[in-house]
């Protein structure tokens, strides 16, 4: 104890206090768990990295707030599990191995071992034995396992689809990777390219996944709102337009059916079958089918691009008046989405409307809108009290054909709401719902149409057609057609060794595409030749169970009985930007596990935190080109006036001026990442720590400021001065508050509340700003306290372990080794329980209150806590500050609210 008192005395050293800390962690296996069913779990759990080569800020700010959640949760006394692994397949992998003529595999456990290092340096309370990296055969055998049992059950399946194609990456993207026509890493213009593809059936789980949120309350609204909309539950009818001179209608979807006699054409994909066959005879038609297919397939780039169409030369026949409309090809209609087909009535729907007006298509107005020129109706039952049929619009009469009334130059909001049917034949008068439930029911009985609820969710796409993925565990057999891989044969090895087709500048075509020997295998259904499927996997699979994996390790299955000890994710950590994707397949895949019999649960995580970004000043000069050199803000120097306001910027190496950009999330292509390492190293990690944790709420972006971080730095010295230099005092007596006076029970006063906030604050709340902030106030009081007294320095010596135990979460490297400097034997400090409040200290033996007059502050006094308010009041009357603004007046009234304020009245 001497050697560490000693050690202790000298300033403090970030560097050494943390490699000691983390040497003792190792040494004792402090962070290794396994089940106890005797002691409640709590598994923290942070979105898994993808191993790009180094950490950046905002991994750190995800970690460390996982680990002070679970840090502090082992106090509390709970088994706590926190994981760590990596999401080690991808495009990135693949396309940095190209670039540098090397193999993805040696690429990336490469970046992962450099990235541990850095991880395990910022003291996070990981158990590493569960570690496993995504990319490997032990991991990934599990998800084909799953896959093959999938296809059995129907739910995996394979068909061709519409998608986005990336001509230069040679893949198919997501909707979201395609950003104004373009993929989101090449910049290359995308490709509608029809091709077989491999899908789950997530719409099978739709109304589930939609019923599911309701049971999810610890998870952010504004995540369940993303997650309801792209679900997208809606309740209309399926209608059937024959079409003349075919065989087989044309079926669409609508919400509002109460528009069918507004129908002027009917638009469809020009991926639709009608569209190609009609093609074959029109090479203009052809020509347009063959425009359709560049650009993206998302409906934000849908409803945003010029809406385009032709004529089929097509006529569908109303279902209702028999009456025949046009059937033409519009650019906004996707096959992949509904049905392909959709009845337009430009007259109520503003797509349709433009799209009407710029080809000159009929418009009718059937739906009269409940307002007019500023009169509106007041209740529908009116229709049907005049007994003429008629609406009391000016001028406008169910029999009249309002449309011809009108001019249409442009829309009108007032005829995209629900009204009253006009121009309807039979369904004048009627009300959406009325005329919902009419056609329901005559269209039914005529074999024309039914109800329907439709989701907006469509089912999940899992084919890659590059390399780095998880083979998809599929034989293709000339006889047989696809037939799942036997589970005996599982898995399907992805081979690692592929430097030499980079080296030779293979291009970004996939190795097991090329490569014969790889895709020759035999089909196991009829033991005839037959290949082997060379699609990957999305790697949207590999993270949607990882979760799981961490509870079973090294089990023989995906997950074995340990997972229903730590099943549900108590705390799941991680960006908004995953909310409906990442979050989506997550809660998906959970429900694939539970029908599998293999957890016992129907949601995988009970709380959500999603963390803002990490965002930093950016800097540049413009290039020749026209283009934008970035450049890092560790290499510029910002230039101030007097008043310290920001006038200019210059780079240090030539001090030649440079541009000052905005503030944006730390990113590559921006150049303004700040290296984690280079902070540990200049001020240590628990001083990053702090600051990540400090500079803002935990779900709002962060901005980046160093000055900040030696603010930290600055803190964490004065408490590091003010524990060592109590320690090296004589022994402390025990705090006796029977002789406590007035200064040391405030001091204590403060302490305890600063117990019940802090533990509030991180346990409940997780707003680790304000409770860092309070161990601030509480640091200052105790530095204003000059007490040296017995019972002074005993309450000091309270203060100062209590703020160790209470500011451990958040910088464990300082807190062990200043727990051990106050006495206390080594041992993992987390073992310690979490202070407990003394309710006792809270009591206070008098109270401030302040004294108005005329609702003006004028003074403030000091009360017994036991004073009445005929006391308190004739203390503040008293007061000298108080009976100047008196003085000439008759008071009227006095207000006192008990242990806040005097408020006296007077005139």
């Amino acid at each position: 104890m001497q050697d560490i008192q000693e050690q202790a005395s000298n300033d403090y050293d970030p560097q050494a206090v943390e490699a000691a800390a983390q040497r003792y962690w190792n040494e004792q296996h402090a962070y290794e768990v396994k089940e106890d069913p005797a002691r409640p779990k709590f598994f923290c759990l942070s979105m898994l990295p993808y191993p790009s080569g180094a950490l950046h800020m905002g991994h750190v700010r995800n970690y460390t707030i996982s680990d002070v959640i679970s840090r502090y949760q082992r106090m509390q006394g709970r088994n706590v599990l926190q994981p760590m692994g990596w999401d080690a397949f991808g495009l990135p992998a693949e396309n940095a191995a190209i670039k540098n003529k090397t193999a993805p595999a040696k690429w990336t456990y490469a970046n992962i071992e450099h990235m541990r290092g850095q991880l395990k340096s910022l003291g996070y309370a990981i158990d590493w034995t569960r570690e496993f990296a995504t990319c490997r055969p032990d991991y990934y055998v599990h998800e084909q396992r799953m896959f093959v049992r999938l296809m059995k059950k129907g739910i995996a399946y394979r068909r061709n689809a519409v998608v986005n194609w990336d001509p230069v990456d040679q893949t198919v993207l997501a909707n979201e990777q395609v950003i104004d026509g373009r993929g989101w890493r090449t910049g290359a213009p995308v490709e509608k390219r029809e091709i077989p593809q491999w899908f789950l059936k997530i719409t099978d789980y739709a109304q589930e996944l939609l019923d599911g949120l309701d049971t999810l309350p610890g998870w952010p609204d504004a995540v369940k709102t993303m997650q309801r909309n792209w679900i997208g539950r809606s309740e209309g009818l399926e209608i059937h337009f024959a079409v003349e001179g075919e065989a087989a209608p044309l079926t669409v979807f609508t919400t509002r059916p109460d528009t069918l006699m507004g129908v002027t054409f009917v638009s469809i994909a020009g991926e639709h079958p009608l569209a190609q066959k009609a093609a074959q005879g029109n090479p203009a038609l052809a020509t347009f089918l063959e425009e359709l297919k560049h650009g993206g397939v998302s409906e934000a780039e849908l409803e945003t691009q010029e809406k385009r169409g032709m004529a089929t030369g097509l006529f569908a026949i109303h279902p209702v008046t028999g009456d025949k409309v046009p059937v033409w090809v519009a650019n906004f209609v996707l096959m992949g989405y509904g049905t392909g087909a959709v009845m337009a009535v430009p007259g109520h729907d503003e797509r349709d409307f433009h799209f009407a007006k710029k080809y000159r298509l009929p418009i009718k107005a059937v739906v009269a809108p409940l307002s007019w020129d500023g009169k509106s109706i007041e209740s529908v039952t009116m229709f049907h009290d005049t007994g003429s049929g008629k609406v009391e619009y000016p001028s406008i009469h169910l029999e009249d054909d309002i449309s011809e009334s009108l001019t249409w130059s442009a829309w009108d909001e007032r005829f995209g709401q629900h009204g009253v049917l006009l121009n309807s034949c039979a369904l004048n008068g009627k009300t959406y719902r009325e005329a919902f439930d009419y056609l329901a029911d005559k269209l039914s009985a005529e074999d024309k149409g039914q109800r329907r609820v439709n989701y907006r969710l469509r089912d999940w796409g899992v084919s890659r057609q590059r390399y780095w993925g998880c083979p998809i565990p599929v034989i293709r057999c000339a006889k047989c057609g696809d037939v799942p891989v036997p589970e005996d044969q599982l898995p399907v090895l992805l081979p690692e060794d592929v430097a030499d087709v980079y080296s030779k500048g293979g291009g970004v075509q996939s190795p097991i595409k090329t490569d014969p020997e790889w895709r020759k295998t035999t089909c196991p259904e009829c033991g005839g030749a037959a290949e082997r499927e060379t699609d990957t996997f999305d790697t949207f699979m590999e993270s949607s169970w990882y979760y799981a994996r961490y509870t079973s390790p090294g089990a023989a299955t995906q997950v074995d009985e340990r997972a229903n000890y730590w099943l549900p994710v108590d705390q799941y950590i991680g960006g908004i930007e995953h909310a409906i994707l990442h979050l989506l397949y997550f809660r998906f895949y959970h429900k694939l596990l539970r029908d599998a019999g293999m957890v016992n649960s129907d949601e995988p995580a009970t709380n959500l935190l999603c963390q803002g970004m990490v965002i930093a000043d950016t800097f540049y000069r413009d290039n020749a080109d026209g283009s934008k050199d970035w450049i890092n803000p560790a290499d510029v120097e910002i230039q101030r006036d007097d008043k310290a306001r920001t006038i200019g910027a210059v780079l240090k190496a030539d001090g030649q001026p440079v541009q000052i950009g905005g503030t944006e999330k730390m990113s590559k292509s921006k150049n303004n990442g700040v290296d984690p390492q280079s902070m540990v190293g200049k001020f240590g990690a628990d001083t990053v720590r702090l600051f990540s944790m400090f500079a803002a709420p935990p779900e709002q972006s962060l901005e980046w400021n160093e000055a900040g971080v030696e603010g930290m730095s600055r803190f964490l010295r004065r408490f590091w001065r003010e524990v060592t230099t109590h320690a090296a005092q004589p022994d402390h007596a025990v705090v006796d508050p029977a002789q406590l006076d007035a200064g040391q029970k405030a001091l204590r006063r403060q302490l305890h509340e600063a117990i019940q906030k802090v533990g509030d604050d991180l346990g409940r709340r997780h707003s680790f700003n304000t409770a860092i902030a309070a161990l601030m106030e509480l640091l200052n009081a105790v530095g204003k306290f000059a007490d040296m007294s017995e019972q002074g320095r005993a309450v000091r010596h309270e203060v100062l372990e209590t703020m160790v135990l209470l500011l451990n979460p958040v910088v464990p490297h300082v807190s062990h080794r200043l727990w051990q400097v106050l006495g206390h034997a080594e041992s993992v400090l987390e073992d310690q329980p979490w202070p407990k409040v003394d309710e006792s200290a809270l009591v206070r033996d008098s109270l401030t209150l302040a004294v108005q007059v005329n609702g003006k502050l004028r003074a403030t006094i000091e009360v017994a806590a036991s004073a009445s308010k005929d006391e308190a009041e004739q203390l503040a009357r008293a007061h000298p500050h108080v009976t100047s603004f008196l003085e000439g007046k008759t008071v009227r009234k006095v207000i006192v609210v008990p242990g806040k304020i005097v408020n006296i009245v007077a005139g």
